[in-house]
């Protein structure tokens, strides 16, 4: 049976969740989770450096196969999208940096995936991946996010090709 790993994040300019999944089969663990987290004194540019860092230590470290993150979605303030955009833009780019494949999954697609239902509370979405996960404690909210993310890549991964989410 083959293992694969997936690194999943979470994006913020602030608090980006992060997390490794390892899967054989239908099995899978949490081999790393957590987050990145800017001081509200550092600079935007400090902030997306730090993330880029980070993640490329993860991918370091850990030696993921694939890589998923939150699509974007429609912000009522054009700023916070734009700070969004930047963040993602700094994990695309490490990935990239890389050569490791990066899919993206709608927020209401991952609710979907862990939850079975595309409009689960945050909690919810958390004690999900407890379970799934054989945690023994609920993750930091970012970090269940991430965790989310990645299981949500890694049931993505058993659907037909043609069917299944492309890398970006």
């Amino acid at each position: 049976m083959d293992t694969i790993r997936i690194l999943g994040v979470d994006t913020s300019l602030r608090s980006s969740g992060v997390a490794v999944i390892e899967v054989t089969g239908q099995k899978m663990r949490a081999l790393v989770y957590g987050r990145i987290q800017n001081k509200p004194v550092m600079t935007h540019s400090a902030c997306l450096a730090e993330i880029h860092r980070q993640v490329d230590a993860l991918i370091t470290e850990f030696e993921p196969n694939e890589a998923a993150i939150e699509g974007a979605f429609f912000a009522k303030n054009a700023k916070t999208a734009m700070i969004l955009g930047q963040a993602r833009g700094s994990v695309l780019a490490c990935c990239s940096l890389r050569t490791l494949p990066v899919y993206e999954y709608s927020p209401k697609s991952v609710k979907q995936a862990v939850v079975g239902v595309g409009s689960a509370q945050k909690d919810q979405v958390a004690k999900m991946v407890m379970r799934l996960l054989g945690l023994t404690e609920q993750p930091q909210e970012d970090a269940a996010d991430a965790l989310a993310i990645a299981i949500t890549h890694a049931h993505q991964r058993g659907v037909p090709e043609a069917l299944r989410s492309k890398a970006i």
